[in-house]
């Protein structure tokens, strides 16, 4: 940027002419001069043509312009952001006969291209590692900005990993074989891993040392009690880490609890200290606690929810948790209250009205709204599974108040199937709340990652003189009504959540079992009425070994059929 910063100073500030390839002079930079573009000429690029270039300049042929002027300054500035070029430079080459026409040239130097990245310094997993992070490819240009975001990121990576003091150079050597190209190593030094050896705690005269260490999650130092966790230094969770030092305050009833000072300082080369200086302030207290815009639920039921009482200690973590939730879902709070009954748009702020000595008045000022309904409800992600197999296990139906009770129970529904990853369901990527408050109403979309879900049995032992062997099959998403279509065999028909087991064992002429099985959840695909068929084959000789004779056996066939319904008392949670 700095020679683009001195052509643009030239080309803006001094006193100075233009001259064209003839030497004569064209333009005098104290009289700006208007011109018709008669055409841009493109010289020095080998790698890029000059009709790509042009278009990036935005000037065309006809078009009026000034000599000198700011829209040729941003044309320079314009084409050197692009990174491809490491030296810009436009100029008048020519005038027509009655000087009314300029022709402009555009001089450019490309770029050196990269024929090879490499790192060095680390081991080969951790260059992979590296590699997948930067994405540097082959023929990229070398420029300031791949060189600083590139080292940035292979420091964050050790960072990550303990290593703080890891220091990068880059090394360029030409390319023998490849014409205007070089090849790069970044050459890495991670240093030794640095770890926490002690966090001192000051000014805590009411909070113990211990709590506000357990607090953090990921800063850890050499405690007894931190035997098994990680003693590195992780920058990106410590911001998190003070906040839950600054909780623990609050949750005494220390509102004004702040951190003074915290110094981060190496011991020795390998070994950190942390020290944390803490101002308390006063404890306070809650006093009166007020409710306004409710209309749905009473002051003494929402006071019932949050269960706090005159004199208690001015707990703002709890009183939180209790308002709006609490991760873990322990005890029920006044949202959930609300968006259970269809209050989608409910919002709620505690405003703290009074303070008086150590007492705090709240307000706790509600707008309800109305209640929403679910519109559209979208299933997506289901590959192989029909959307109605999803669909049916869904508690949100259109039409139906919305509830947030019912949208986890749906998702803890899909998870359970079977067909779905539940770790993709239960995740924030597994669903989309898309609210409407001007036709209060709310789409939901489930978004969901099919995963197989069908086994292969097969085993053997040996025991008793003889040789045992075991092969079964379970199709757990298997679609029965798609038999008859050939297309559908791959390798066998499924999408219908039904589930199709055969298994048969044997030690040849002794025993012999064939077990099969079928389950459909939904039976007529309205109410979650499951049906299970099987049926059985055993045969057993009295032949001890495969070259006995079997004259004497008995065999065994029986079938078993089983229903199974959800109850709606005491809650439809029960199936018989």
């Amino acid at each position: 940027m700095k020679r683009l910063s001195l052509i643009v100073l030239v080309a803006l500030l001094l006193p100075a002419c233009l001259f064209a390839q003839n030497g004569n002079v064209v333009v005098d930079y104290n009289n700006p001069k208007k011109y018709i573009l008669g055409g841009v000429e493109v010289k020095g690029v080998k790698l890029h043509s000059p009709e790509q270039i042009i278009s990036i300049t935005g000037l065309q042929k006809g078009d009026e312009i000034t000599v000198p002027s700011e829209q040729l300054s941003e044309v320079v500035k314009r084409i050197y952001q692009q990174r491809f070029f490491s030296n810009v430079g436009l100029y008048i080459d020519s005038l027509s006969a009655n000087r009314d026409t300029c022709f402009l040239a555009l001089e450019l130097q490309e770029r050196p291209r990269v024929s090879r990245w490499s790192f060095k310094g680390v081991k080969k997993s951790e260059q992979t590692d590296i590699a997948d992070r930067v994405k540097l490819r082959r023929g990229g240009e070398l420029s300031d900005y791949v060189v600083k975001s590139t080292t940035d990121i292979i420091k964050k990576y050790f960072s990550e990993k303990g290593f703080l003091k890891t220091t990068v150079s880059v090394e360029q050597e030409v390319d023998t074989v490849v014409k205007n190209a070089i090849r790069v190593t970044f050459n890495i030094n991670k240093g030794p891993k640095v770890k926490i050896e002690t966090i001192t705690f000051s000014g805590n005269d009411h909070i113990k040392d211990s709590k506000l260490a357990s607090a953090m999650k990921k800063t850890k130092d050499k405690r007894l009690v931190n035997f098994l966790k990680s003693k590195k230094f992780n920058e990106k969770e410590y911001d998190n880490d003070k906040n839950a030092m600054i909780s623990v305050f609050n949750e005494a009833g220390y509102r004004d609890a702040k951190i003074v000072k915290d110094s981060i300082y190496y011991i020795t080369d390998d070994r950190m200290a942390i020290d944390f200086k803490f101002e308390e302030g006063k404890k306070y207290y809650f006093r009166d606690i007020s409710w306004t815009g409710n209309s749905i639920y009473t002051a003494e039921q929402l006071n019932n929810i949050l269960m706090i009482q005159k004199g208690d200690i001015y707990d703002v973590v709890t009183m939180e948790k209790r308002l709006f939730g609490d991760p873990k879902q322990q005890h029920m709070d006044v949202r959930k209250m609300y968006t259970d009954n269809g209050y989608l748009f409910f919002n709620l702020m505690p405003v703290e009205v009074n303070i008086e000595g150590d007492s705090v008045d709240v307000e706790m000022r509600i707008f309800e709204g109305k209640p929403a309904t679910f519109s559209n409800i979208i299933i997506n992600g289901n590959t192989i599974t029909n959307e109605k197999i999803a669909r049916r296990s869904l508690f949100t139906r259109p039409g139906y108040l919305y509830s947030q009770s019912d949208m986890e129970r749906s998702l803890r529904e899909i998870s359970s199937m079977g067909h779905f990853d539940p770790e993709v369901a239960m995740s924030e990527k597994g669903y989309s709340v898309l609210p409407n408050q001007l036709s209060n109403t709310v789409d939901i979309a489930y978004n969901l990652a099919e995963k197989p879900n069908s086994q292969l049995e097969l085993s053997g032992g040996w025991g008793g003189n003889t040789f045992v062997g075991t092969v079964g099959v379970s199709f757990n998403n298997f679609s029965f009504k798609r038999m008859f279509e050939k297309k559908a065999w791959r390798p066998v028909p499924l999408g219908d959540g039904q589930t199709l087991s055969i298994r048969f064992q044997t030690n040849g002429t002794y025993y012999t079992a064939l077990t099969a099985s079928f389950m459909e959840p939904w039976l007529f695909g309205k109410k979650p009425t499951s049906l299970n068929v099987s049926v059985y084959y055993t045969r057993q000789t009295n032949s001890y070994y495969f070259y006995q004779n079997t004259d004497e056996y008995m065999e065994v066939f029986g079938a078993a059929v089983g229903i199974g319904t959800r109850l709606k008392w005491p809650d439809n949670y029960f199936v018989l």
